[in-house]
């Protein structure tokens, strides 16, 4: 099913949560609305579902306009964060819970819940309550509740926030299995840009209520639209370029020599941080300014780089912005 978005804004007092949102989602498509806390992207997520009513724009799902319908006419599937499991109430039992709201036939329901449990890898466990499940496993179980009954559109409110990161890790890979079977249109919220790059097909990046970029995971990355899709989307150093503009360089591009050449820059090695596969590299400018590098641990070794070192730096992938009234967030600056 395609998710169309058309001009769509939403308030919450003087606050505007949507700025005049426009989007299209393509049917089977997998995208992730990504942006910091505040940017908009759970308020878009439930005005979708039905949880919000916009207050101008309208929300179509298969050509259809479904701005003022209710949530159980739109068929889609909501997954939260925190599970939201019935407690009392087995595996089992939760995930034939909205096929019994619907009154399906009861053979119809166990069959369901039975492809669902093999579906998502925990047949066994069937007859547990949430309370003896992982957190892993628990939401494993609220994304089969939200497939029972077939949306069309799958829709998941940061669905690993409260997970360890190894658990999310393995979540994310798995989703994206599920979702190369099952072919359900899908959107996800996340604030996490690896998140984001690992599973979905396209990014759509928030900010302040509006859409800074829509475009695949290697669009967003290589060719930013703006300085601060830039600093979200990954680490970056900022170089002042005059009044009005910036250049901007990602920590692994910048490259390292010893011997000058024509276009590089001397520079003092002031901290080395060994990170496992690759090594964080802190360096001082003559003006003061301070840089990250980021180099594979066989780079270092082979260029021998040690404590107060004097080299010489240059990168052949800067972006120059001319808007410097844009911010970066601030912890994407640098290498931490």
């Amino acid at each position: 099913m395609t998710i169309q978005v058309e001009n769509l804004v939403k308030r919450f007092g003087n606050f505007v949560a949507l700025d005049d949102i426009n989007l299209t989602v393509k049917t089977g498509s997998l995208v992730a609305l990504l942006g910091p806390s505040g940017s908009g992207k759970s308020t878009l997520l439930r005005a979708i579902a039905g949880l919000e009513k916009p207050d101008s724009g309208r929300i179509y799902l298969e050509n259809g306009d479904v701005t003022d319908a209710q949530v159980q006419e739109r068929q889609v599937g909501f997954v939260f964060q925190h599970y939201a499991l019935f407690k009392h109430m087995t595996v089992r039992q939760n995930i034939a819970f909205p096929l019994e709201i619907a009154r399906r036939k009861k053979s119809d329901i166990r069959g369901r819940v039975a492809s669902l449990l093999d579906l998502i890898k925990l047949e066994g466990l069937g007859d547990r309550y949430p309370a003896q499940l992982s957190g892993g496993q628990r939401q494993r179980i609220a994304l089969a509740r939200a497939l029972a009954i077939e949306p069309k559109v799958l829709l998941l409110d940061e669905p690993f926030g409260a997970l360890d990161a190894n658990v999310r890790h393995d979540l994310r890979a798995w989703l994206r299995r599920l979702h190369d079977e099952v072919h359900v249109t899908t959107l996800i919220v996340t604030h996490d840009r690896e998140e984001a790059m690992e599973i979905a097909d396209e990014i759509v990046v928030m900010n302040e209520g509006r859409i800074e970029q829509v475009g695949t995971p290697q669009q967003v990355y290589d060719r930013p639209a703006s300085r601060f899709v830039m600093g979200f989307i990954g680490p970056v150093n900022v170089l002042p370029q005059d009044e009005t503009s910036e250049v901007l360089v990602r920590p692994h591009d910048i490259r390292i020599g010893e011997i000058p050449n024509d276009q590089s820059i001397p520079a003092i090695v002031k901290r080395i941080v060994y990170m496992g596969w690759d090594v964080q590299i802190e360096l001082l400018l003559r003006d003061g300014t301070v840089l990250n590098a980021q180099l594979t641990r066989d780079e270092c070794d082979r260029l021998g780089i040690s404590m107060n070192q004097k080299v010489y730096i240059f990168s052949e992938k800067t972006v120059t912005f001319a808007d410097k009234r844009q911010p970066i967030p601030s912890h994407f600056r640098k290498c931490s």
